[in-house]
């Protein structure tokens, strides 16, 4: 650190705050005149009507998560949130917005839900003790972070895109089939055969055999309960999703697994038809689930075995290609992750 730079304990680094009455999450509005700041990672997390509740802003302030650790700057008037909010005003001698990225920079060990304030109270505040200094850092960092915002932006913009040719691609497929294909009830296609309950001590860390809950593998078992590949239904929980499984697993009671007549039908065509049908539209009740005669009424087109497996290929080639973008894309947005890391390190070192 530079020689004309000053450390503080973190409490001697802010001003004592009043705060205002603090709005339960159950209570928040989906619209009203004043924004709710609460601990989640959304900038504003609902809305309130009551002009006593407001916090007026005199200089921006820093909004630290006591159980979340989620930290963001704030420079508009407005409406604390529900328990563990933290309202970091800095001294005059820190500015606002150095005083936010510093905290960004800062690392807190996880500890759950438990609060975290605790921990930040034991951080040393590093800064220039020119304030033109400070402006300096945060002149730089905002124009960085400005920039990798809209690459990152860019790049989850193609991410979505090549998601979107894949599913469009399979919408044309299945909602254009050709002349000579059959429309079926899928109950004539398929039968959804219950999953079994596996009690918690027979699901073991590395066990043999894969355990599917409704979302996909969730466990693995020295036991399996079907023995050859099939198809996942989410049937309670996460209703209607649809996942592919190993020759030998054990379905959970809360899913169906497909079985159907191999001689007919194509196991990787059936599974991006079920995909395509977005079964989630289905869930029903209180616990939302689904009930597979709802399934089996669906109107399907089939076509014949050589034809599924042709649509297969073309669609397996195009879903390698959407994953590995996918692959690239993901890769980009981590290294931006880590870039804005490491700027903020270099700020606080005083190598900017």
């Amino acid at each position: 650190m530079k020689i004309d730079w000053e450390i503080l304990e973190f409490e001697k680094s802010i001003v004592k705050i009043n705060y205002t009455n603090k709005v339960k999450r159950k209570d928040f509005l989906e619209e009203g005149l004043y924004p709710i700041i609460s601990q989640e990672k959304e900038l504003i997390n609902g809305f309130w009507n009551n002009i006593n509740e407001l916090f007026k802003i005199k200089q921006p302030v820093v909004i630290f998560g006591d159980h979340t650790k989620v930290i963001k700057y704030i420079d508009f008037d407005f409406v604390l949130g529900a328990d563990g909010v933290k309202i970091l005003q800095p001294i005059e001698a820190i500015f606002p917005k150095y005083f936010y990225y510093f905290l960004l920079n800062t690392k807190l060990k996880n500890l759950g839900y438990a609060r975290h304030y605790r921990l930040l109270k034991e951080t040393k505040i590093y800064y220039p003790k020119s304030l033109k200094e400070q402006k300096r850092i945060v002149k730089i960092i905002d124009k960085v972070f400005a920039a990798i915002g809209k690459t990152k932006e860019n790049i989850e913009n193609n991410l979505k895109n090549s998601r979107e040719l894949f599913e469009s691609y399979s919408n044309e497929i299945f909602d254009n089939p050709g002349k000579e294909w059959e429309e079926k009830k899928l109950g004539e296609v398929i039968k959804l055969e219950y999953g079994k309950s596996l009690d918690k001590s027979r699901r073991i860390l590395n066990g043999k055999y894969p355990v599917y809950g409704a979302n996909g593998e969730i466990a693995r078992s020295n036991e399996y309960y079907y023995c050859k590949k099939s198809i996942i239904v989410g049937r309670k929980g996460s209703a209607g999703e649809i996942n592919l499984t190993d020759e030998y697993f054990w379905a959970l009671d809360v899913t169906y697994f497909v079985t159907f007549d191999e001689k007919q039908y194509n196991i990787y065509y059936l599974y991006h038809l079920l995909d395509n049908l977005n079964l989630q539209k289905l869930a029903k009740g209180v616990k939302p689930g689904i009930n597979r005669n709802d399934v089996y009424s669906i109107i399907v087109p089939i076509p014949s075995l050589h034809e599924q497996k042709r649509i297969v290929f073309k669609l397996d080639n195009l879903s390698t290609e959407t994953k590995h973008l996918e692959k690239i894309y993901r890769q980009k947005i981590n290294d931006l992750i880590d870039l804005k890391k490491s700027i903020l390190q270099k700020a606080f070192e005083g190598k900017l």
